[in-house]
């Protein structure tokens, strides 16, 4: 039995051997070529951007079935947790400088969706923490009332940026806007890691 396997193998070894016969090794100058990973370019960039809005887009959801109906007087409030409770009062009182708005009035829910989208992000570019979303009552939408706000208030739970949000004081819209708290750009948490490390 070992004869035999050992035939078969010394004839496969032939028949292999046979068959590479008139290949060449390949020719190596030993050098080894490292090659570094270019920076995207802006076009790169772009697109890569306009997938990931697009993404963002589409993980909110237009259809009213989907979300909980939010009554024109109700309060909207929500806060992740590990957000402390001195911050979310301070919040709810409007004591922090609001440092931009946006107005979704006579806005589509389509329009409102990608509007409130580039408002996140531009304002985490532009490092704005405290900011104001007027959404309206919605005393007279269709086809449910309060329909715009109810909109916003699921939309601001699923953006990861969004830490806390609470219905505005009466100065600042009331129950028709939402004073919106997001969190700290990368760029601004390092800044601040480095002031308190210096002390």
């Amino acid at each position: 039995m070992y004869r035999q396997n050992n035939t078969v193998q010394n004839d496969d070894f032939d028949a292999f051997k046979a068959e590479m016969g008139d290949v060449q090794p390949l020719k190596s100058n030993n050098k080894v070529v490292n090659r570094v990973k270019s920076a995207p370019t802006e076009a790169q960039l772009a697109r890569r951007n306009a997938a990931t809005a697009e993404e963002q887009v589409n993980m909110l959801t237009d259809d009213i079935a989907m979300i909980p109906k939010v009554d024109p007087d109700d309060l909207l409030e929500y806060k992740k947790s590990g957000v402390q409770e001195g911050v979310f009062k301070n919040l709810r009182l409007g004591k922090y400088d609001v440092e931009t708005r946006l107005d979704l009035h006579s806005m589509s829910v389509k329009q409102a969706r990608h509007a409130l989208l580039n408002f996140v992000q531009d304002c985490q570019k532009r490092n704005m923490r405290c900011v104001i979303i007027n959404h309206g009552k919605g005393l007279n939408s269709k086809p449910v009332k309060g329909l715009m706000k109810s909109f916003i208030g699921h939309w601001l739970t699923q953006l990861p940026d969004v830490l806390a949000f609470h219905s505005a004081q009466r100065h600042h819209g009331g129950m028709g806007a939402v004073y919106v708290m997001l969190r700290k750009s990368a760029e601004k948490k390092t800044e601040t890691r480095e002031m308190h490390r210096k002390g």
